[in-house]
């Protein structure tokens, strides 16, 4: 969860476990031109991590490599993400910049021959000790917003996702946001029968009632009031994909962001509208492709709706106020956001 701070532990080789690294740090120091970053534009987990890339300046620092949305491979995700063969082949993909490889599993079997776990976005490669930095988005989302502020404006290095004066609530709030919204949703729609569907769509909407009147509470335009934290970019990652994505191919459509929670719904246009770095980072393509051409056991015909239009809503409301609380008011949702345990407003 992102109340964790990473510890830099060492790869062993043939895990599933992955890379903890951070930067900087005696093995990785916070070099220029030293990192590369492998990322999908559809994948919210890699989102987080090229929207803070973004925000803070550091796409000249940090180059990345992009794979297609599709296809995935079988269903254990065997050979995984690939590279388009040329930088044309589909807008917004690029070849392995860094290797010329074919598939991203060929990368991650540079970095430990026996490696079993998942070739998962996003992958931070460090050039000169020719090795993987990290692949688990929630630890690079903790230190990557301050890791290279020595080498950016200091406009951009006074950007702190992470303040002293909100640790608390940050840590009070992300494991919740984490769990019921943004794993939530993958829990609801990837669920193999009525029953545990009808289980896991609930905490889903539970967290959103919850965001809902949090965020009206602070009073915008960020989750906890005037400062941009990592819960913004947490929540944005993924709620810039439910109307889009969650509420038709998951099945998340107990209510829809833009029809039933106007705050949420001002604080997504805020963010898409107002913040260079969310609308940099995102994808529309990318991202409702991966989803209804890389799951077949969902969607077999692999058609990808044309809607909703708008992708976003225009209109950002400047005064919070005169928003109206929503919230969707079936029995076992209200129950269940009853239970999410309050953060200090």
């Amino acid at each position: 969860m992102a109340s964790e701070s990473p510890s830099e532990q060492v790869h062993q080789p043939g895990t599933a476990d992955g890379w903890h690294g951070i930067i900087p740090s005696n093995a990785f120091p916070a070099e220029p031109n030293r990192y590369h970053l492998y990322i999908g534009l559809f994948c919210p987990f890699a989102h987080r991590v090229n929207f803070v890339r973004h925000l803070k300046g550091l796409t000249n620092i940090i180059r990345t490599s992009v794979v297609k949305p599709y296809p995935k491979g079988d269903s254990k995700g065997w050979p995984g993400w690939k590279f388009p063969a040329t930088d044309t082949e589909y807008p917004g993909a690029t070849v392995d910049n860094l290797f010329g490889e074919d598939y991203l599993h060929k990368v991650y079997f540079r970095a430990d021959p026996e490696y079993k776990g998942r070739y998962s976005v996003p992958l931070l490669w460090d050039t000169k000790s020719n090795t993987a930095v990290a692949n688990e988005s929630i630890d690079i989302l903790r230190w990557l917003p301050r890791a290279f502020d020595a080498h950016i404006p200091p406009a951009l290095a006074a950007i702190d996702l992470y303040p002293s004066h909100l640790r608390a609530k940050i840590d009070a709030i992300s494991p919740w946001l984490q769990a019921d919204l943004n794993t939530g949703v993958y829990k609801a729609g990837f669920a193999e029968t009525q029953e545990v569907y009808n289980e896991k769509v609930i905490p889903v909407f539970g967290a959103l009632n919850k965001l809902e009147r949090l965020v009206a509470a602070h009073g915008g335009p960020f989750v906890l009031g005037k400062e941009m934290t990592e819960l913004d970019v947490l929540l944005y990652a993924t709620l810039i994909r439910f109307d889009t994505v969650y509420v038709q191919h998951f099945k998340c459509n107990l209510g829809t962001i833009r029809h039933d929670y106007p705050v949420l719904n001002n604080w997504l246009k805020g963010m898409y509208w107002d913040v260079p770095a969310a609308r940099a980072s995102t994808d529309f393509r990318h991202i409702k492709e991966n989803y209804t051409k890389s799951h077949e056991m969902i969607n077999p015909r692999a058609i990808t709706p044309v809607g909703p239009y708008p992708d976003v809503e225009e209109g950002v409301e400047r005064d919070w106020g005169v928003l109206r609380v929503g919230g969707v008011k079936h029995p076992k949702v209200l129950e269940y956001e009853a239970g999410i345990p309050d953060a200090e407003v």
